[in-house]
């Protein structure tokens, strides 16, 4: 977050509707000069030229199959795989091993790592309590199968926040995400240790939902104030 408000030129001192996530989403123009391959890449020398740098050569296809397959992935390439690759010298050949590699069942497992970090998965319940959650791999498997079967994201946002409370396609599995968490235990026999391990439990939920789908942190603002969040502890 402090990196993209640097980015952007953002200060604490402008209005909270100015935080960076809560802004509307803009088309910039992209350039449409023929050295570029794909629409990013007018980006990125756009930025290289501002520095006074020159693009990197094209990668060979030996190496952009291993940097394709890695980043998609997480798996080397095959030697066959490769072989076919470079010999493959039809219209397209790059194209098709992308949709070769997003194809691939490894794809989602791969990616889903990253979603689960967000949602701070764990096998465990976390801390001194750390009892197996058995059954928390149903909701990892459901995050890799809805990478795989290209799930829109406002479906799989839905989905997560009240899947449990659709009438249509509901989907409980996917509300894992408020469960798989750090979970706080309190002292059985002590009432008030109870009701403070739920408060704790429920506000870790409250941080995890507004880190992933808002892009800010909110359980911070209960002890301290953060330069480049709009909620403060007064809030």
């Amino acid at each position: 977050i402090f990196l993209l408000y640097a980015l952007n030129g953002y200060s604490a001192e402008l209005p909270a509707k100015k935080h960076w996530s809560w802004q509307p989403l803009k088309r910039p123009s992209v350039s449409n000069a023929p050295q570029h391959t794909n629409p990013i890449d007018a980006f990125i020398v756009a930025r290289l030229k501002a520095k006074g740098l020159e693009p990197a050569p094209e990668a060979d296809c030996r190496t952009l199959i291993r940097r394709l397959t890695f980043n998609l992935t997480g798996l080397p390439p095959t030697l066959k795989e490769t072989d076919e690759y470079v010999n493959d010298t039809k219209p397209g050949a790059y194209g098709r091993l992308v949709n070769r590699l997003l194809a691939s069942p490894a794809y989602g497992e791969h990616w889903a790592q990253h979603w689960l970090d967000l949602a701070r998965f764990a096998e465990t319940d976390g801390f001194e309590h750390d009892k197996i959650r058995p059954n928390a791999w149903r909701y990892r498997d459901w995050v890799i199968k809805a990478l795989n079967d290209d799930l829109p994201y406002n479906e799989f946002v839905r989905r997560q926040i009240a899947g449990d409370m659709l009438k249509a396609n509901k989907d409980s599995l996917a509300t894992g995400f408020f469960a798989v968490g750090p979970t706080y235990k309190g002292d059985g026999g002590d009432p008030e240790a109870t009701n403070v391990a739920k408060a704790e439990t429920l506000s870790d939920r409250v941080d995890t939902f507004s880190r992933a789908f808002l892009g800010l942190t909110a359980a911070c603002a209960r002890c301290h104030d953060h330069k480049f969040d709009p909620i403060s502890t007064k809030d």
